[in-house]
């Protein structure tokens, strides 16, 4: 059965600067913010890929900035 996915998501994002999408009308998993983009499952995802740039987690990424000469 194909049914079409109605569900309107909304962007989250955690303190390591990852991205995920979750139903609009569910609260946040702990450790999870929104981001301020919400819609269709393709719309949220196109958002992430457009903003999500970098996928190491941000304590990666300052470690290495840190041990950067």
């Amino acid at each position: 059965m194909n049914q079409e996915d109605t569900i309107t998501y909304k962007v989250v994002v955690n303190h390591e600067e990852q991205y995920s999408i979750w139903p609009s009308d569910h609260n946040n998993a702990l450790g999870w913010k929104d981001a301020g983009k919400s819609g269709s499952k393709a719309e949220c995802l196109a958002y992430i890929k457009e903003v999500w740039t970098d996928m190491r987690p941000l304590s990666l990424r300052q470690k290495m900035e840190e041990s950067t000469p």
